[in-house]
């Protein structure tokens, strides 16, 4: 079992705790991670894209000069690709990019992006965050405190005045334990939890 250390909002430290194997212990499995990954920035994808080929490109509909005796190369339509205003060769069309990963394999991609985590000494637990009012300031002291830049905190609830204070910093991102995903614990370079998190990720994952 991980042994880490627990910090108040003052950044002391003033315990440590184990976390389970099960979920922060496991074989990192690169391939399942970046399945995940692909696959979230896939299903974010509107897939809108459109450009007009050449049957739906207005006009064109007269041959431009007679086959031969012009001296000019043979043409058909004035909106073939090769001419100015014509249709596209291979144009994109709307299409949805979105893909399906099971439920195992996307459980066992988290727990892969946990365990690297602490792999990398990239984790970070708070004993609780709680704010009385909405103030961004007193958040980014908070994270000052615990020597973390950009950064994932995880709360085990949705605390409003914690959410609403981290809104307007950039470089932080928060999410409860019901939302967290690969994706988001890779591209920050600290997971911050508190510890009612970490309980209920392992009651959650194990």
């Amino acid at each position: 079992m991980a042994k880490v250390s627990v910090y108040n909002m003052d950044g002391k430290e003033v315990e440590s705790i184990n976390l389970d194997d099960a979920v922060f212990g496991v074989e990192v499995n690169e391939h399942l991670v970046h399945m995940a990954v692909v696959q979230q920035l896939a299903n974010n994808r509107q897939g809108t894209q459109k450009a007009k080929t050449r049957s739906e490109v207005r006009g064109g509909g007269r041959k431009p000069w007679r086959q031969k005796g012009t001296g000019h190369a043979r043409q058909g339509s004035i909106r073939a690709p090769q001419w100015t205003g014509g249709g596209v060769v291979f144009a994109p069309t709307p299409r949805d990019y979105s893909f399906k990963l099971n439920k195992k394999e996307k459980r066992a991609a988290l727990k892969s992006a946990l365990t690297s985590r602490v792999l990398e000494n990239k984790i970070v637990v708070v004993d609780e965050l709680k704010m009385d009012e909405i103030k961004t300031k007193t958040f980014a002291n908070v994270m000052n405190n615990l020597n973390v830049d950009k950064a994932l905190v995880v709360l085990a609830d949705n605390d409003k005045n914690v959410v609403a204070s981290a809104k307007n910093i950039p470089s932080i991102k928060t999410a409860s334990t019901e939302t967290i995903n690969v994706y988001d614990i890779l591209k920050y370079n600290t997971l911050v939890l508190t510890k009612d998190a970490v309980k209920n990720i392992q009651e959650v994952y194990a």
